[in-house]
């Protein structure tokens, strides 16, 4: 009944979740440029799986996992325009991940009520908002899963024995790095509960994590060896002294920000200037100085305290330091997992007031609860206004400038909002922004890049994407950018040369293939065109604009049936583009089935009424099909949009010479 209770009311603090839309830092890498994960087969859960040294969708760690559990939303019916399933699948998560906890605690401690309350607490509280609502995320919900049934698993082996127990928990591990590997110290924290609550440290105990070590160790290596080829913009540099305030600082914040969660942002910056100087950085240290002492003087009367915030400190480790690949100080999502340490600690201290342990009684329990009620009211108030500035990219991005505004990509991603609402100028002020502010992160050059060439900037475009490629010279949207700004500028060689150094670096491009095609087609190789196409499609099913160039490519060598077959998949995916369905028409005219043709080009006209092209073509169809008074109608429908239209004049006498004289309009 508890368990039920910490799920329901989880699932009611964070229901708003679903209906957020925003899409955050790396997301195109999980999903928007990721066409496997949008086009979900057995294929690409193989890819992700053994794509081990070198990932091909996502750059950075292995995590085949996560990548998986994304790629079955799309199949859910999940898209970069329809984020439901994604959500949906993210707050089941959190809400077990919630009850877990609940388990977790009262395994160990025996104490249902300060289970269930630092179950609640975890669940309701807006630092989880971070995790649940950035798609990209999955990865910490997902690894946290398995790491809490990994945990499960080992307190009941330690409890009363049994090796499926155990097998039980080392397989969870191997899951839980398989989703995310800052679980990698899960044999350490299992040692800390060695330690305190089970009371059951020894040389056996110690032994029994071998498996695990070695497990972890094979992790920490492929960890390292598939991130040899990601370009990563360091924050800052840190010297050992530094990394040393910065170790503090963090093992401060992260507990206040749980205590007291206001302001919460996906970007902390740093405390300037950060050093002893700082009364930040200084309070930090001192409080970390006392804290320990604290903690190690506690040990005369129980080790629950030291076992929590050892516990924090060791899950936290892995990001405690993020200075070489994180946007700031710290993050709300480093510390979803670690947590568990600190409510672990807290589950010990309300036990005292519960006993035994089913009791509610007593009078330090009357105190208890109505202080956790209304801890986890304000944390779910908190958290709903939180999940507000999540509902849009450009809510979040003002949100996180307005808290940090020396945040490059989050300047990025406001200039694309902007220049999807037409806002050119703007946008474009904001690329710039993010240049300035990471002159040597390529995506924001390349981001740059493509917003100076909507504006016919070539040239700037064209040295804004060479500095990306002096950055990072295999990057293959670099040089995907580059091959289009010349293409434009109609340099096809060399702008061929780009397209296949980013297939080279990706070969799993479906943009680049698409560009190369197009290339091609300039040259006049159409067949080689044809190829890239249909490999561009093969990789991603749903391309309106690949499956419209094919079909005109096959039209062009003779290729009717073939070519209608592509136009009509480009209509299912782009229903309301005029020239698509102009094409159709005309190569169904070709094929003799003009009614059909008819159609398409009414609905040019429609979507497109002051193209006289449109009219002329409608016009004659229609003449074709002996409707001459309606052709001859279009026709000069089309002549008063452009006097000078020569297939409208030519068409139009031809119509008027068909009609016999004398015959009235019908």
């Amino acid at each position: 009944m508890l368990l039920g209770l910490v799920v329901g009311v989880t699932l009611a603090a964070n229901w708003t979740v679903l209906t957020a839309r925003a899409i955050s830092l790396n997301d195109g890498e999980y999903l928007t440029g990721n066409y496997r994960v949008q086009n979900p087969s057995w294929p690409s859960a193989w890819a992700f799986l053994s794509e081990v040294r070198k990932p091909a969708t996502v750059r950075g760690y292995y995590q085949p996992l996560t990548m998986i559990s994304l790629m079955v939303d799309c199949g859910l019916g999940g898209g970069p325009d329809y984020l439901r399933p994604f959500h949906r699948t993210s707050l089941t998560l959190h809400a077990v991940n919630s009850a877990l906890i609940a388990l977790l605690v009262y395994l160990l401690l025996g104490q249902p009520w300060p289970a269930a309350i630092v179950g609640l607490l975890f669940g309701v509280h807006p630092m989880a908002v971070e995790s649940l609502a950035w798609v990209g995320e999955r990865k910490t919900l997902l690894a946290t899963f398995f790491a809490l049934c990994c945990l499960v698993a080992y307190v009941g082996y330690a409890r009363r024995g049994g090796w499926k127990l155990y097998a039980v928990s080392l397989a969870t591990f191997v899951l839980a790095l398989l989703s995310k590997p800052t679980v990698t110290p899960l044999p350490a924290l299992m040692l800390v509960l060695d330690v305190w609550p089970l009371s059951r440290l020894s040389r056996r105990a110690v032994l029994e994590k071998v498996p695990f070590l070695a497990v972890a160790g094979i992790s920490a290596a492929v960890t390292v060896l598939s991130q040899q080829h990601v370009h990563i913009v360091a924050s800052r540099q840190l010297t050992l002294f530094d990394s040393a305030l910065l170790a503090c600082h963090n093992a401060v914040f992260y507990p206040w920000k749980m205590l007291w969660p206001v302001n919460l942002c996906s970007v902390y910056p740093f405390p300037e200037p950060f050093g002893l100087s700082q009364p930040r950085v200084l309070a930090a240290v001192i409080i970390s100085v006392l804290l320990t002492a604290g903690l190690v003087f506690s040990l005369r009367w129980t080790r629950a305290l030291l076992a929590g915030w050892a516990f924090f400190l060791i899950a936290l480790t892995p990001t405690l330091l993020n200075a070489g690949y994180g946007m700031g100080v710290a993050a709300d999502k480093y510390a979803y997992f670690p947590a568990l340490g600190l409510l672990l600690a807290l589950a010990w201290a309300m036990s005292r007031g519960f006993q035994p342990a089913w009791s509610l009684s007593t009078r330090r329990a009357l105190v208890i609860v109505p202080c956790v009620l209304l801890a986890a009211g304000l944390e779910a108030r908190a958290t709903r206004d939180y999940l507000e500035q999540w509902q849009t990219t450009e809510r979040l991005s003002r949100h996180v400038l307005a808290a940090a505004p020396g945040t490059a990509w989050a300047h990025g991603q406001l200039g694309s909002c902007l220049l999807k609402q037409g806002r050119s100028a703007d946008a474009l002020a904001e690329y710039e922004e993010a240049v300035r502010l990471e002159p040597d992160w390529p995506t924001a050059r390349v981001n740059l890049g493509l917003a100076l060439m909507q504006q016919r900037r070539l040239a700037e475009a064209e040295a804004q994407l060479r500095a990306a490629l002096d950055r990072e010279p295999g990057n293959s949207a670099a040089h995907n950018a580059m091959g289009a700004a010349l293409a434009a500028q109609g340099r096809s060689a060399q702008a061929m040369e780009h397209f296949r150094s980013a297939l080279q670096s990706r070969p799993e491009f479906p943009e680049a293939h698409f560009n190369l095609a197009l290339a091609l087609a300039d040259q006049g190789a159409g067949i080689e065109a044809i190829r890239q196409l249909q490999q561009a499609l093969a990789l991603r099913p749903a391309y309106p604009e690949a499956h419209f160039r094919l079909g005109d490519l096959l039209a062009a060598g003779g290729r009717g049936a073939e070519a209608v077959a592509h136009y009509r998949q480009a209509l299912q995916l782009a229903p309301d583009e005029p020239v698509i369905h102009a094409n159709l028409g005309i190569e169904l005219a070709k094929m003799g089935r003009v009614d059909q043709a008819i159609v398409h080009f009414q609905r040019t006209v429609q979507l497109a009424p002051t193209v006289a092209g449109m009219r002329a073509n409608l016009a004659r169809a229609l003449a074709g099909a002996g409707h001459l008074d309606e052709a001859i109608e279009e026709y000069r429908r089309a002549l008063q949009i452009d006097p000078s239209h020569a297939a409208a004049h030519s068409g139009l006498e031809a119509a008027l010479a068909k009609r016999a004289p004398g015959t009235a309009p019908g």
